[in-house]
């Protein structure tokens, strides 16, 4: 089987323009394409993430249930690595200031990590973390 490359992630939305702000201002993305229903976004991670209106990918894919049924629950999160565990405090702290909701404040971790859990405006819960040391 031939290989494929991840090219993006699409976050859906019923405040595209909300959602963009808050990736855009607190999480450093770069805005390549704004639509009134859908932003393309770029940063660092190589990896396009997208923001697409919930209702407009339900015209696309024949009005799908998983599409046209009110959110519910955890679908996808994202994990954003800092280069130092004082970095993820520091970050963390300037994303709640930035409009994220603090779930689970940075911590030391089974796994060897400092974590810590946000959610975005629309409630997708995401992680900042750093490895720790050995």
């Amino acid at each position: 089987m031939d290989a494929m490359m991840l090219e993006g992630v699409t976050l859906l939305a019923d405040d595209v323009a909300g959602m963009a702000d808050f990736y855009e201002h607190a999480l450093g993305f770069e805005v390549s394409v704004r639509e009134v229903d859908y932003v393309a976004l770029s940063g660092p991670i190589g990896v396009r993430l997208a923001i697409f209106r919930r209702a407009g990918m339900g015209a696309h894919t024949h009005d799908h249930p998983s599409f046209v049924a009110p959110r519910s629950g955890q679908a996808v999160e994202l994990n954003f690595q800092c280069a130092t565990p004082d970095q993820v405090r520091t970050r963390f702290a300037e994303l709640v200031e930035r409009g994220a909701v603090a779930i689970a404040t940075p911590a030391e971790r089974d796994w060897g990590h400092l974590t810590g859990f946000f959610a975005d405006p629309e409630g997708n819960i995401h992680s900042l973390f750093a490895v720790l040391p050995a």
